[in-house]
């Protein structure tokens, strides 16, 4: 049998599973400030992953910079779920 699909599945789920409270203490720290830190990261995740031979470390660049990518929007969707009040609103930031 072969677990590599599997594998990838399991990588896939857990690394957008985190990306989602980090985007939320992102928001919360630093507003939607720290958007271009995530297009760096995505785009360089997503290049690197191109020229690794490795499967497993190929697919998880890959997943890790749409990841960071699909962030950026999620940053700006976040701003619009705090001011709807729907999460909480930092108030040391201004």
């Amino acid at each position: 049998m072969y677990f590599t699909g599997i594998t990838i599945a399991v990588m896939t789920f857990i690394t957008i599973g985190i990306w989602h409270p980090i985007v939320i203490k992102t928001e919360y720290y630093w507003g939607t400030r720290p958007w271009i830190l995530y297009l760096i990261v995505g785009l360089g995740c997503c290049v690197t992953a191109l020229f690794v031979a490795n499967v497993y470390l190929s697919s998880f660049l890959g997943v890790f910079g749409a990841s960071a990518l699909w962030g950026i929007g999620e940053l700006f969707t976040q701003k619009k779920r705090v001011e709807k009040g729907w999460f909480p609103k930092n108030p040391k930031r201004k």
